[in-house]
């Protein structure tokens, strides 16, 4: 199955500088994913009856989903590439992948919504640490 990511990293007319674009496109997606889910479980975390118990939840969701979002659009661009800027980048982002995982993980067990979340951050702390894999 193609996917938008997909089919935009094929339409680019120059070289991706060897950079393994099966685990650039799941990387990007899983970015775009897991910055979705981070942001649609702050806001449950928000909804509960005892929201004030999950503000580090909130606010490491909402951390984890501004740099997941970023991430995926530096992941996005290709000219004037820098994998110094790339490595630091995907570094950043599996860490607060890790970070938010751990913290929605601890909330799991009452919130299915951190379950969720908790999963969508380990899929992409893993899609991250695989593409800095590969441009070692």
């Amino acid at each position: 199955m193609t996917t938008v990511v997909k089919d935009m990293l094929g339409a680019y007319p120059a070289d991706l500088g060897g950079v393994d674009r099966d685990r650039l496109t799941r990387c990007i997606e899983e970015c775009i994913a897991c910055a979705q889910a981070c942001t649609a479980c702050a806001d449950a975390c928000l909804s509960e009856e005892k929201a004030a118990e999950l503000a580090k939840c909130v606010r490491t969701d909402l951390d984890c989903a501004d740099i997941c979002q970023t991430t995926g659009r530096v992941l996005s661009r290709h000219t004037g590439y820098d994998a110094n800027i790339t490595r630091a980048q995907l570094q950043a982002c599996a860490a607060v992948c890790k970070a938010c995982a751990d913290e929605c993980e601890s909330h799991a067990g009452m919130h299915d919504h951190c379950r969720v979340c908790a999963e969508a951050c380990r899929r992409c702390e893993q899609a991250c640490n695989d593409l800095i894999a590969s441009l070692d």
